[in-house]
């Protein structure tokens, strides 16, 4: 939430300097598979940015699974061009008001509060590192060669260092979505306690900007499953951070039921006339139980593989040597394997991880 409100004023700012002195200015935009990215649906993402931003033109970069997702097919591709073309039009036709000052000062509130919580957990808990490195598959992303470049900028243990994409990617994986939604249920718990729900549904029902931050929270929670994430607490982290995991959980019950509260709707995604998406709702519905056996088939991997690398050689799977040919031949093609270093027995586990990542990913669509 804060991320987004900074581009939004940052963008305001831009537009106003360029005007001031006659330069004309079209914004780049980058998007990415995830939310937190730039992710999500074309239309919307377009619609919702500041006033005078987009004077009918829009230039974008498509970056990760989105390219194959809307230029890889070539009906597809005209689809997807279509709706730039109309959300342009649209912009220039019927361009958005300017928010009004006290809707400003409630995200400025918003963005403070979600901004200070969201933080207290990722770089002011000691053990919040240790356990995102158990938790989700980050540390075996690293070693696959799944992206164009290195997982982390640096060699640092910390959040500080590691990348926008395995941030993202590692906690779609599990189900969770973290980044999406942490401290946004606080920030708007303290806005509702503080009276200003009427004020926070008129900014929902008559601001784009706001309505399509929500809309997508909304869509990414409904992606989640935390079921899943304590699948993954119960097999690969110690017990004495699970309170952790559980404390996050809650957090995200917490935020879905404020999230809801504002948007009026029972359920995530529900049929209504305020802008809800039911397809969508069917999409993942129908997705799900093809989903899930991946996140259990991936969790015993992660099992399998961390504990095979403590084991130092001692691990029962150590004597894993495979006789049939054909099984031979599959794991010598796997590119990450280091012929005569890496056992038999991690290679076969390092193509299982690479297929459940796989998997999930084309599951879950907004991946990072």
């Amino acid at each position: 939430m804060a991320a987004a409100w900074s581009l939004f004023e940052t963008q305001e700012n831009i537009v106003n300097v360029a005007d001031k002195y006659g330069v004309r200015l079209i914004l780049f935009h980058g998007r990415g598979g995830s939310v937190g990215r730039g992710g999500g649906p074309t239309h919307m993402a377009i619609r919702s940015q500041p006033p005078k931003t987009i004077k009918g033109k829009l230039r974008v970069t498509i970056q990760g699974e989105t390219i194959e997702q809307q230029f890889g097919e070539r009906e597809v591709c005209f689809r997807t061009l279509d709706l730039y073309t109309s959300a342009v039009l649209e912009a220039c036709l019927d361009p958005p008001s300017m928010p009004k000052q006290e809707w400003r000062e409630m995200m400025h509130q918003l963005s403070e509060t979600s901004c200070k919580v969201y933080r207290s957990y990722v770089f002011q808990r000691p053990e919040f590192i240790e356990y995102f490195n158990l938790a989700t598959p980050v540390g075996e992303l690293g070693r696959l060669n799944i992206g164009s470049r290195p997982a982390s900028r640096k060699q640092t243990k910390g959040i500080e260092g590691l990348r926008a994409i395995p941030w993202v990617f590692a906690w779609t994986q599990t189900r969770f979505h973290l980044p999406v939604w942490l401290g946004i249920g606080d920030a708007l718990s303290e806005a509702v306690e503080k009276g200003q729900l009427p004020l926070l549904q008129t900014m929902y029902d008559e601001w784009p900007f706001f309505k399509g931050l929500l809309d997508l929270v909304e869509m990414v929670m409904a992606k989640a499953d935390p079921r899943v994430t304590a699948m993954y607490d119960a097999k690969l982290v110690r017990p004495e951070l699970q309170a952790l995991g559980d404390e996050l959980r809650a957090k995200f019950a917490a935020t879905k039921a404020q999230v809801l509260k504002i948007v009026r709707h029972q359920e995530l995604l529900e049929d209504a006339a305020s802008g809800a998406h039911p397809e969508l709702d069917e999409k993942i519905r129908l997705r799900s139980p093809y989903v899930a056996p991946l996140n259990v088939l991936q969790v015993q991997t992660l099992h399998n593989l961390r504990e095979f690398d403590a084991s130092s050689g001692q691990d029962p799977h150590a004597s894993y040597q495979p006789s049939e040919t054909e099984i031979i031949e599959l794991l010598s093609r796997d590119p990450h394997r280091d012929l005569g270093t890496k056992h038999p027995f991690q290679a076969a586990m390092d193509d299982c991880l690479m297929i459940t990542i796989k998997g999930i990913a084309a599951g879950m669509q907004n991946t990072g």
